[in-house]
């Protein structure tokens, strides 16, 4: 990565809109890592950690973790880059996030690049979660705790409320775009790529 021009691209979008999925390919395609505080957090409570132990019952109620927590493990996750190449997703999910984030990568001299906000009706999202549950269940798999349609309603609400000021803060900086997250995985990705910068 030694050389590589700093590069940070955040995906923002309601629980369920693809961001995971959009968000790997980036990564292959730009060499960029994708980083998700979802991730790291569920691989905590699966080895029951510490902080695995301190984040469950916050993650099974679909509730939103301490920010303080979040920026540490980011802070964590980027110091040994020679080159801060990332796909955030998942995070921030609000504005103190974005705060804090932002003063982390300015101190790292890598600022936001973008940040493609995938949108997708409500129902979609729910149908798409719940299916997402089901076919994991099918395979025999553990089901993920918030794969449920109660949750995933109250994730909605939840996303609604916490993260529209996140849209208006990266709009105001001129690094947001709009991305029509319904359609085919290629369709979407390509429109993704469309916005970049």
């Amino acid at each position: 990565m030694t050389g590589q021009k700093n590069n940070v691209v955040i995906f923002l979008g309601p629980p369920g809109a693809g961001k995971g999925t959009q968000a790997e390919r980036l990564a292959q395609d730009r060499s960029l890592v994708k980083i998700s505080t979802g991730d790291i957090l569920r691989d905590h409570v699966k080895r029951d950690t510490e902080l695995g132990q301190q984040v469950k019952p916050i993650l099974d109620a679909g509730k939103l973790v301490p920010d303080e927590i979040l920026i540490a493990l980011i802070r964590d996750r980027l110091a040994d880059m020679d080159s801060v190449r990332v796909i955030f997703d998942g995070f921030p999910r609000t504005t103190a996030q974005a705060q804090g984030l932002d003063v982390l990568l300015e101190e790292l001299g890598a600022p936001v690049n973008a940040v493609p906000l995938l949108e997708v009706p409500d129902e979609a999202l729910v149908s798409r979660i719940v299916e997402r549950g089901r076919q994991a269940a099918e395979r025999g798999e553990a089901v993920r705790s918030d794969d449920t349609e109660e949750v995933a309603r109250h994730r909605q609400q939840v996303y609604r409320e916490q993260t529209q000021p996140l849209i208006d803060y990266y709009s105001a900086r001129g690094h947001l775009y709009r991305v029509d997250g319904v359609g085919g995985m290629d369709e979407v990705y390509d429109r993704i790529v469309a916005g970049l910068k």
